[in-house]
């Protein structure tokens, strides 16, 4: 009795059945694709997250921070964002109406706050906590790129998805981090996790990009979870509500002009 898959479809070369030739066609190209992705340098695969996370242009986004903790109520705060490069940023406060038109302001790594019943303003640092598990470099700075040396470290599979892992060491003392460790899908590089690091080593919180969604013109991750490694059920989610892409003046980010951004 002859084979029935011998006997159903054509032959290729070398005799071997049409079926068989397809099959092994697609797994040479998954393994061309994977030997291609695998050669890209980790600077090029953080370039490509880093454009995934935020435009690359001037942009305005409206943020929305909202902080949980056990037997507490949740606490919520709204932020009008302007971000012009990756070295300029301004935040300001929209809710609550107690903390309305307090100002961040970001120029390179130096960050500064201002309030409007207070002259003159406060110097800051990207490290320190602006609400729950959210840093002020959280929202103020999302360069990625230019404030670490990333090192492909391997790939694996993180919720069924082939991701990149990469340890990102910071270029400097002054970043929100001194070392995250990504995750990032090989086929798309979105972001999927990250952990974030202390001087000592010590892990200060995990990060989940969640619920992707189309803002500017790109699939980006709208929400932002960032949990405490330690205290379970304390967590902050960032929400991205737009993001609008616009030119924005340089003056916007002068110390300046700030009294005129707090009317």
């Amino acid at each position: 009795m002859q084979n029935y898959l011998n006997n159903s479809y054509p032959q290729g070369r070398g005799g071997l059945n049409l079926p068989y030739l397809i099959l092994f066609s697609l797994i040479a190209l998954t393994g061309l694709f994977s030997t291609a992705y695998a050669q890209l340098p980790a600077a090029e695969i953080i370039a490509k997250v880093d454009a995934i996370r935020s435009p690359q242009e001037d942009y305005v986004t409206t943020t929305e921070i909202t902080s949980y903790s056990l037997n507490r109520k949740p606490k919520t705060a709204l932020y009008q964002v302007m971000i012009k490069g990756t070295d300029n940023t301004i935040i300001k406060t929209l809710q609550p109406e107690t903390e309305r038109n307090r100002i961040l302001l970001l120029r390179g790594h130096d960050l500064w706050a201002f309030f409007p019943e207070v002259s003159k303003p406060l110097r800051l640092s990207l490290q320190e906590r602006l609400m729950g598990e959210v840093s002020n470099g959280d929202i103020a700075r999302v360069n990625f790129l230019g404030d670490y040396d990333a090192k492909l470290l391997k790939e694996e599979l993180l919720d069924g998805k082939n991701c990149f892992v990469l340890e990102l060491i910071a270029k400097t003392e002054d970043v929100t981090y001194a070392k995250a460790i990504l995750w990032a899908e090989v086929e798309t590089f979105h972001p999927i996790k990250a952990e974030f690091y202390a001087v000592s080593g010590k892990l200060l919180k995990n990060c989940f990009y969640q619920n992707y969604q189309i803002l500017a013109g790109c699939l980006r991750p709208t929400e932002l979870v960032l949990e405490d490694p330690i205290t379970k059920g304390k967590n902050s989610i960032i929400r991205y509500n737009s993001i609008e892409l616009q030119e924005l003046p340089e003056k916007y980010f002068m110390k300046d002009y700030m009294k005129k951004m707090m009317e």
